[in-house]
């Protein structure tokens, strides 16, 4: 704003810094921040020019604040102009975008996955001529895109890609914690602001002179606004605004200054300006985008005479010419006239299910019922993107314009279930009093919502489980024989609160309430009533069950791929599942089902529990434990602490096991939530074990469950069948550990899971006397072919393996299963297990801990240790090698127990004494 015929008045620093970004090798990000009319536009076209200049193929974007609710809205209009790149992209990155086009029906990526696949593109794009990425108005961004172009522009080195973001200063934004660079853009010195004024009017006499600079304060669009508007000034017409020491922002006296304008323009004109603001259409450098992504302004010449709009020279399109236009011609608008724009609108976007819902629910006043139907379609549809906030929102309106207060009531309902699950307790208690207000009745939503606030806010197990089991009840005695959406969501929530309470007459009470109900519960609710409860007796067919729900996976609300995964891990498939909470847990923390979030998290953990990523899993922990934290769910908080005292107490940290343990115990226990309590048994049993306290383990183990039986409804009972077994073979109650593991062998368990298939011959080889049958069961465990993914139990069972040859065959015969012991309990950092096997490995000969040969590392092995010892993350190695994060923990976890150590602090070492002419 401040240039005059390509010269900028009063921004030498700020141009020299542009100058070298454009210049610079490489790629980077800028972010440049400053107050309305300050000169960020200005700024903003003098580096696409430099680009422009350099060759630079410049894309503009620019956030509208009517979209800031719909994912990826902002991240469409940058990557708009690059989808012909996409279809040179390798088949999964293409599928990323089918996802984020809306061309598909696939679980939206992660933040990382998709931040990939737009790197990739960019760099393709980018290897014909060097980009140019310029957001204005990045304050209106919405999160989704937000979060994937910070993760960009934090990655841009070494490529040809340039982004420019512009910021509103004191408007939040999902940059300000983008860890981007930043340019403050600052108001005019005075000297400049004197040159600035008398270049666009000259003459003016001297009171009215010092008049506008006092009032512009520097800032350069008021300079070249307010002086024909400042009384006294040399026009000797009457000023249509009235300036002067009002005490009112600058930023509203240029509304005013533009507001007038517009007035002046004949109704057509500005009936087209009104369309263009309210979709969002760019100011100045923020043009260029796609014809048909905005509403095409006509007949316009009279509001770009008034100096309103400019005409874009790319596309030839009216544009408004600085964003203070755009809400002016907004707030200038009168309620019809903004309804007016908004029917037009909703017709240009009448193939986009969010954009026409947004404003078919602005340009409705009176109830209809096919509005409040389009917007609950577009809430289901933000719900399945990982906008659940704009689905609250949409489901609230839609409730507003329902015809009959049935209709009214449900929606309202869904909201309030929506909201809960976002982590909204108290706006879906606030929707709910909405609900029963309108349908005079007490409405089964209440039920559910409350259900939830009581049991996240406190864990009240036992009050929420009597309301929904009432709730159901009644909704039962009205005869209710076919699936209905409020009977399914409380059915789920009783499962729920049936699991963290883990009562056997409650269960047995439920089951009888939901066989009464036949058709009524759906197939989902029955997976998790069988895996929920007690999978000896009920989990058989569960693992099929599972993999037929989550084959069409595009159908799962986020709650669903929550619940089904919740059913894999009582199964231990959790594995297979687990790249969809992965995808999905970072969306639904910003803008979706928080509360189910925080579960994906819990599933996460205990995946990388089970599979041996030790140190990843106290990650996901730790920040699990700050979500809960801060939102006050203080189930989850103990939860967490329950699975973070459970991986210390596997680690050998068995004060800080015992600690968290005694936290959760004392919090858990009063309230009657079972499945907590036992998991602090487990704790205790666990770290009993790590320090060879036999006697105490076996006492927690018991606990659990006596031996030669599975305690229904008691979760960690099977899941603790080693732990009883071991202790009680190390306390001489050699009948009490051959009985448990018949029980499991009786019992199915090799039936019901993979883990469960592992523990039971690994429990069955511990306490079989006849040695052919012993090492025929533990042939049968060390062969299974899920073995691996048990790293921990597989471990163990090597271990008693090992103990056993030694004693049976000779010390030699032994060393094998004692290496592969201790290289895994090495790997996995169980330090008090790893000694253990060192000790039996040096009483079967072998002195020290280098027991095998080191193995060679593969080129991509000897890529990864390099990029680790470099110290690289697991995260940031993946990046470079295109790989995950798990991937890449799972080659570091092959390459330890070839080096030899333990830990990544010891690879640089490690490395150095490899042959230089090994692995190259």
């Amino acid at each position: 704003m401040e240039s005059v015929v390509g010269a900028i008045v009063g921004r030498d620093s700020e141009q020299e810094v542009l100058s070298t970004f454009v210049a610079a090798p490489g790629g980077r990000a800028l972010v440049l921040r400053g107050d309305s009319g300050v000169g960020k536009s200005a700024l903003l076209g003098h580096v696409s020019q430099l680009a422009a200049a350099e060759q630079h193929r410049v894309i503009r974007a620019a956030g509208v604040e009517a979209e800031s609710e719909l994912p990826f809205a902002g991240l469409h209009q940058f990557l708009y102009p690059l989808l012909s790149y996409i279809e040179r992209l390798d088949e999964i990155h293409r599928k990323v975008f089918d996802v984020v086009f809306g061309r598909s029906e696939g679980t939206p990526p992660s933040v990382m996955t998709l931040g990939i696949a737009v790197l990739d593109l960019l760099s393709l794009a980018a290897s014909q001529h060097p980009l140019l990425l310029v957001l204005d108005d990045g304050q209106w961004l919405d999160t989704s895109s937000t979060e994937v172009i910070g993760f960009v522009g934090r990655r841009l080195t070494g490529s040809s890609v340039k982004l420019v973001v512009v910021l509103r200063a004191g408007v939040p934004s999902g940059f300000d914690t983008a860890a981007l660079p930043e340019l403050a853009v600052t108001t005019l010195s005075e000297k400049a602001s004197e040159q600035m004024l008398d270049m666009h009017h000259p003459g003016l006499a001297a009171p009215v002179r010092r008049l506008v600079l006092e009032e512009a304060q520097g800032n350069p669009l008021a300079l070249l606004e307010l002086p024909p508007y400042v009384r006294g000034n040399r026009t000797g017409h009457a000023p249509e605004v009235s300036f002067g020491y009002t005490g009112i922002p600058l930023p509203q006296r240029l509304q005013q200054v533009y507001g007038a304008r517009i007035k002046a323009l004949p109704d057509a004109v500005r009936a087209q300006l009104l369309r263009g603001a309210l979709d969002g259409v760019g100011a100045g450098t923020t043009a260029g985008q796609a014809r048909s992504a905005r509403y095409r302004m006509v007949d316009a010449e009279e509001a770009v005479a008034a100096g309103l709009l400019e005409v874009d020279p790319l596309g030839g399109d009216f544009v408004f010419r600085h964003p203070l236009v755009r809400s002016s011609v907004v707030q200038t608008a009168t309620p019809n006239e903004r309804r007016a724009a908004h029917t037009v609108l909703a017709g240009v976007h009448r193939d986009d299910i969010e954009r026409r819902a947004t404003h078919l629910a602005a340009s409705t006043i009176d109830p209809d019922e096919e509005v409040a139907a389009a917007l609950e379609a577009a809430a289901e549809s933000a719900t399945r993107r990982g906008g659940a906030v704009a689905a609250v929102a949409w489901l609230t309106r839609a409730a507003e314009l329902s015809e009959n207060p049935q209709e009214r009531s449900r929606r309202l309902g869904s909201a309030a279930y929506i909201a809960g699950h976002s982590g909204r307790l108290e706006q879906a208690q606030q929707l709910v009093r909405g609900s029963v207000d309108a349908d005079s009745d007490v409405s089964p939503d209440s039920v559910v919502t409350s259900g939830y606030v009581v049991l996240f806010e406190d864990g009240d197990v036992r009050s929420s489980q009597r309301q929904v089991f009432a709730a159901i009840e009644s909704m039962r005695e009205r005869g209710i024989r076919q699936p209905d959406e409020v009977l399914t969501r409380l059915i789920d929530l009783l499962l729920a609160i049936s699991q963290y309470g883990s009562d056997e007459a409650w269960w047995e009470r439920v089951h009888e309430l939901l066989d009464s109900l036949g058709d009524a519960v759906p197939a989902h609710s029955r997976i998790y009533q069988d895996a929920w409860g007690d999978v000896v007796l009920r989990g058989a067919g569960v693992n099929e069950r599972v993999e037929r729900a989550y084959a069409d996976p595009h159908s799962l609300e986020p709650w669903d791929v929550t619940r089904l995964a919740v059913a894999a891990y009582h199964v231990d498939t959790l594995s297979q599942y687990r790249p969809y909470l992965q995808r999905m847990v970072d969306r639904e923390v910003e803008t979706g089902a928080l509360a189910d979030a925080m579960t994906m998290l819990h599933l996460i953990m205990l995946d990388q529990m089970t599979v041996g990523e030790w140190d990843e899993a106290e990650r996901t922990g730790q920040r699990c434990l700050e979500l809960t934290t801060t939102h006050g769910h203080a189930l989850f908080v103990h939860h967490t602490h329950a699975y973070l005292g459970l991986l210390a107490a596997m680690r050998g940290q068995v004060e800080h096991a015992r600690e968290l343990q005694a936290t959760v115990d004392t919090w858990a226990r009063p309230r009657g939530v079972g499945f907590l309590t036992q998991i602090t048994d487990t704790i205790g049993t666990t770290a009993a074990l790590a320090e060879g306290d036999y006697e105490a383990a076996y006492l927690h183990a018991i606990g659990i469950t006596p031996p030669g039986t599975f305690r229904p409804y008691a979760h960690q009972a099977p899941r603790t069948l080693l732990d009883l077994v071991e202790a009680a073979l190390h306390t001489g109650r050699t009948q009490q550990a051959h009985q448990h593991a018949q029980a499991a062998h009786h019992a199915g368990l090799p039936h019901i899971s993979p883990r469960l298939a592992l523990t039971t011959y690994g429990a069955l080889a511990m306490t079989t006397p006849d040695p052919t049958q012993a090492d025929h069961y533990y042939h049968q465990a060390q062969t299974h072919p899920q073995a691996h993914l048990f790293p921990y139990e597989l471990a163990r069972i090597h271990l008693a393996h090992g103990i056993r040859q030694r004693h049976t065959h000779g010390p030699k015969t032994a060393r094998h299963c004692l290496t592969l012991a201790a290289q895994t309990f090495q790997r996995l950092g169980a330090a008090t297990w790893a000694e253990r096997a060192h000790a039996e490995l040096r009483v079967s000969g072998l002195a020290s801990r280098a027991t095998t040969q080191l193995a060679e590392l593969t080129w991509q092995e000897r890529r990864i240790a390099d990029l680790a010892a470099s110290g690289l993350t697991n995260k940031e190695i993946g990046e470079r090698m295109h790989l995950s994060p798990r991937t890449v923990s799972s080659h570091l976890y092959r390459v330890f127990p070839k080096l030899g150590i333990t830990s990544r602090a010891a690879l640089r070492d490690a490395l150095g004494k490899i042959p230089d002419n090994q692995n190259v």
